[in-house]
């Protein structure tokens, strides 16, 4: 059997970029806040969302930063609620994991978002018969503690030593390093490559063809471990 991947979703498998910044300014409007800049946006994706607009807005009593997640949440569902809205994968992010799949792999999810935005990524075409399970904040602690990670290795029946998380942030970095599990970052998302290394990732891909290139090492390097045990 092959390794267990698990998949972060926004900026790693789904382009949300230009929707998390657009929530997050339209947020800061309705509370009289002022416009946040995309540089301190991005640094936040990832972590749940109480921690990360505390983050992006560290003055805030409690009582305010309650109204500011449910203005943020407000503003996304309505987003997400126009049939005209779309949230593109990143180019090769759904050929990747189908490859994976047929060759083996468990596949797993851990997100920064909450189980209704997992359950409408999880609605797109294919996508319920790849992933095994999926885990999100809701769950329990958010990145960077490691128990979503903990909870995708249990449910996939796979260990730290035959698993392997992929994502875009350095929050996914230290989720994977506190779980015991290789962390392998992407280029293309809200982190720079530089951000995700300083983390502490293995590799920074800078595209689908790379990623794959690595994954098959890693699961040849796993494979024969096993063997030899």
């Amino acid at each position: 059997m092959r390794p267990l991947a698990v998949f972060d979703i926004d900026g790693t498998l789904v382009d949300s970029r230009a929707s998390i910044f657009e929530a997050a300014t339209e947020a800061s409007r309705a509370l009289g806040l002022p416009e946040p800049e995309y540089d301190r946006v991005r640094r936040i994706v990832g972590l749940s969302l109480p921690v990360a607009l505390r983050e992006l807005e560290p003055h805030l009593s409690d009582i305010d930063l309650v109204r500011f997640v449910e203005a943020f949440k407000a503003v996304f569902q309505r987003r997400h609620s126009d049939p005209d809205f779309h949230e593109p994968l990143y180019p090769g992010a759904m050929e990747t994991v189908r490859r994976l799949h047929r060759d083996g792999w468990r596949l797993a999810l851990a997100t920064g978002q909450n189980r209704r935005g997992v359950a409408r990524n999880l609605a797109r075409e294919g996508w319920a018969d790849l992933f095994l399970s999926s885990h999100c904040a809701e769950d329990g602690p958010g990145k960077p503690d490691p128990a979503m990670l903990q909870a995708a290795m249990a449910a996939c029946d796979s260990d730290p030593a035959r698993t392997v998380m992929i994502g875009d942030t350095s929050h996914d970095v230290r989720m994977a390093i506190n779980a015991g599990v290789l962390p392998l970052g992407v280029a293309w998302g809200f982190h720079t490559a530089e951000e995700q290394v300083a983390a502490g990732a293995r590799h920074v891909a800078g595209g689908f063809s790379e990623l794959a290139v690595v994954l098959d090492g890693f699961a040849d390097m796993t494979g024969a471990a096993r063997a030899s045990a």
